[in-house]
């Protein structure tokens, strides 16, 4: 057995910078909900303060408590705004590198690590691992329908019609 997600961890920074090329600064800042500009710097905060922490404890500890990470509450404490895009995504694309080399250092055998999340019980790493790859998956959606809607659909005329966009 492998470690899970592996693949989509390391995939993430290349995706995501393909599609932000060629976004001017303005779009990346563009909200209806949350900007591209937040979701990068949400995604840079949660990298290291998240889902690595997790898995180090979980390795390095027997049965470590962890606690949960409040994304709503670091957003309304202001904790992803006003970052500039780019930094954000550069913080971002340093830390996975690390992440993971770190996590393709471990053995098969640290899947089964386990660790207590104070709100859901007894998780283990692969759990972590594939919640890790199934978050970078969902911010990829995000960031994608936000660029649909703003470089694509205005743009599409009486296709418009046939589509509706949820940035």
């Amino acid at each position: 057995m492998s470690l899970p997600g592996l693949t989509t961890l390391e995939a993430t920074p290349e995706i995501l910078r393909l599609l932000m090329e060629g976004l001017s600064e303005q779009d990346a800042k563009w909200k209806h909900r949350f900007s591209i500009a937040e979701t990068l710097e949400h995604m840079a905060h949660v990298e290291g303060h998240c889902f690595r922490a997790r898995v180090e404890s979980m390795v390095d500890e027997v049965n470590p408590a962890l606690e949960p990470y409040d994304a709503e509450a670091y957003f309304k404490a202001g904790q992803y705004s006003g970052r500039d895009p780019e930094d954000s995504f550069d913080h971002f694309e340093e830390q996975r590198e690390l992440n993971v080399e770190y996590v393709r250092g471990l053995p098969d055998s640290a899947a089964d690590r386990i660790g207590t999340h104070a709100r859901i019980g007894p998780i283990t790493v692969s759990h972590v691992l594939n919640e890790w790859a199934f978050h970078d998956l969902g911010h990829i959606k995000q960031i994608v329908e936000i660029i649909r809607a703003l470089q694509y659909y205005p743009h599409m005329g009486p296709f418009q019609e046939q589509y509706k966009v949820n940035p």
